[in-house]
């Protein structure tokens, strides 16, 4: 099934980290290094794994506890920290500042890039991510290379995805009803923040992991950027 030409929603919100950017490819090598650099035995696949869940879990504490957005970078390093320490990595606060230069230099999936260029055209492509500002415009310009008619980042909301007051402001900046924007994302989470605020809803299942039992399922799933672009005819 396609979309014809006047079902298609006018503008296409894309999360970066972990849909466009592929942060396991580009940070795990980093963190294996970082973990041989402390004396660690630890995996860094298994690092890794526990401190994207506790990511999550730093976020959902910061809006459950209405602290709000206290950073992209800051929050993915106090996840590092609380992940070393539960696997008893002794390190330097230095060894952490070295390690988390590395998000200047994340790299984007190819499929990304390619469908992001076949899709630019027929949509309005936003970037609507947890990150700073200015750091979305540096992945922007210097990472994806991609020109995104907007970037949205949540720190103008002071809360983290997937609070509503997130895409409840992007459709406002957007100036765009809501049901004229499809949230595309590889994490089903914001898939679910963004239906639940009346958005269309695109899962790119790059991580072959089941959507979450609710009503709020997506429109399409695909596999990556390439069927996304497949399914839209472009």
């Amino acid at each position: 099934m396609e979309f014809g030409i006047h079902d298609r929603p006018e503008a296409l919100a894309f999360d970066i980290f972990g849909t466009v950017l592929d942060l396991a490819g580009s940070l795990t090598p980093r963190l294996s290094e970082l973990l041989d650099d402390c004396g660690a035995k630890a995996k860094a696949t298994t690092v890794w794994s526990y401190w994207r869940l506790r990511q999550r879990i730093e976020q959902y504490q910061d809006n459950l506890l209405m602290l709000g957005h206290s950073g992209y970078l800051a929050v993915m390093r106090r996840s590092l920290l609380y992940t070393l320490r539960t696997f008893k990595v002794t390190f330097s606060e230095s060894q952490i500042d070295d390690f988390m230069l590395a998000y200047q230099e994340l790299e984007p999936f190819a499929d990304a890039v390619t469908g992001l260029e076949r899709l630019a055209g027929s949509f309005r492509l936003v970037m609507l991510s947890n990150g700073e500002q200015d750091y979305l415009a540096h992945l922007s310009r210097n990472r994806i290379k991609i020109p995104f008619d907007e970037i949205v980042s949540v720190e103008s909301v002071g809360q983290f995805k997937p609070h509503p007051a997130v895409y409840r402001f992007a459709a406002q900046q957007l100036n765009l009803p809501p049901g004229q924007i499809m949230m595309v994302a590889a994490h089903s989470f914001d898939i679910l923040g963004a239906r639940a605020s009346g958005y269309r809803g695109a899962y790119i299942n790059r991580y072959d992991l089941p959507y979450d039992e609710s009503p709020l399922q997506p429109e399409i799933t695909v596999d990556d950027f390439n069927g996304l672009c497949d399914w839209f005819g472009v």
